[in-house]
């Protein structure tokens, strides 16, 4: 029987320090990021059918981010008001609503927030965690 040491704090790789938080790392990271760039596309390929001009893509494309005023209530509320706005379900359900109801303020609204979920998880920027807004399932950003 053979007993091998655990790593001192100081030896533990990144890769460790990742895996202890949930962040996805290797190959299904790379297929991840691939889904996000689709995801980013499927959106510009909807904001084109609205015929409205393409300078207003960029103006509107940080919008999502406003769901992190959240945080003024605190960790839980703020992950949860982020993750509800940077997850594909928002964006598809306004999305969807705007084709249905002929809308295109709801269409342009989920193509919006498609490519901006998408280019996020280009980037590594994903799903946040209740206890630190740092902490995303794609990486770790930011000062802790």
């Amino acid at each position: 029987m053979s007993i091998t040491a655990l790593p001192t704090p100081h030896a533990r790789s990144h890769a460790d320090h990742d895996h202890e938080h949930g962040v996805v790392t290797g190959r299904p990271l790379a297929w991840l990021r691939v889904e996000g760039a689709s995801i980013a596309v499927a959106g510009l390929a909807a904001y084109a059918t609205t015929g409205l001009s393409w300078w207003l893509l960029p103006l509107l494309v940080l919008a999502p981010d406003l769901s992190a005023i959240g945080y003024v209530a605190g960790s839980r509320v703020g992950a949860w008001t982020y993750n509800l706005a940077h997850t594909t379900a928002l964006p598809l359900v306004l999305l969807g609503a705007g084709l249905a109801l002929g809308s295109s303020l709801l269409v342009v609204a989920g193509a919006v927030g498609l490519v901006h979920l998408g280019g996020d998880r280009v980037m590594r920027y994903g799903v946040k965690s209740d206890d630190d807004p740092s902490v995303t399932h794609l990486g770790i950003h930011g000062r802790r």
